[in-house]
C-alpha cells in the first residue's frame, strides 16, 4: 500500500511539474530580424530562464536592471542550451542581430509575473 501511494504521489508531482503547474512558464518565441525580446522589464522577484536557441543563427542575451545598466552578455549558438539566473527587478534581453527570424524555447521558473515586449 505504501509503495502504491508513493508511486501515485510521484506520478502526480511529475505531471504537475511537467505541465508547469508550479510557477513555470514555457514559450516558443520567435524574434524578427534586427529585433529583440525583453522579458521582465518590470518590478518582480528573482527567476531563472532555461533557454534553447532552436535557430540556425546565434543570438545575444544580456541582463538589464530596471534602474539602469547592462551586464552579463553572452552569445548562444544554434541548438545551444543555457540557464540564466536573473535577480529581482532585472530584465533579460534576447537579441537577434541576423537578417532572419530566430526561434528560442524558454522555460521560466520562479517569479513569472514578468512583462514581455519586443524592441527594435
Amino acid at each position: 500500500m505504501k509503495k502504491t501511494s508513493f508511486l501515485l504521489l510521484a506520478s502526480c508531482l511529475w505531471f504537475a511539474t511537467s505541465c508547469g503547474m508550479f510557477g513555470a512558464l514555457r514559450s516558443n518565441t520567435e524574434i524578427g530580424p534586427q529585433d529583440s525580446f525583453v522579458l521582465g522589464n518590470n518590478k518582480h522577484g528573482a527567476f531563472r530562464v532555461n533557454l534553447t536557441n532552436s535557430s540556425s543563427s546565434p543570438i545575444d542575451i544580456h541582463l538589464v536592471p530596471i534602474d539602469g545598466g547592462r551586464h552579463s552578455p553572452q552569445v548562444v549558438q544554434p541548438n545551444e542550451k543555457v540557464t540564466v539566473k536573473v535577480d529581482k527587478n532585472t530584465a533579460v534581453v534576447i537579441g537577434n542581430a541576423s537578417t532572419d527570424n530566430v526561434s528560442v524555447k524558454l522555460k521560466v521558473v520562479g517569479d513569472t509575473g514578468l512583462a514581455m515586449e519586443y524592441k527594435k
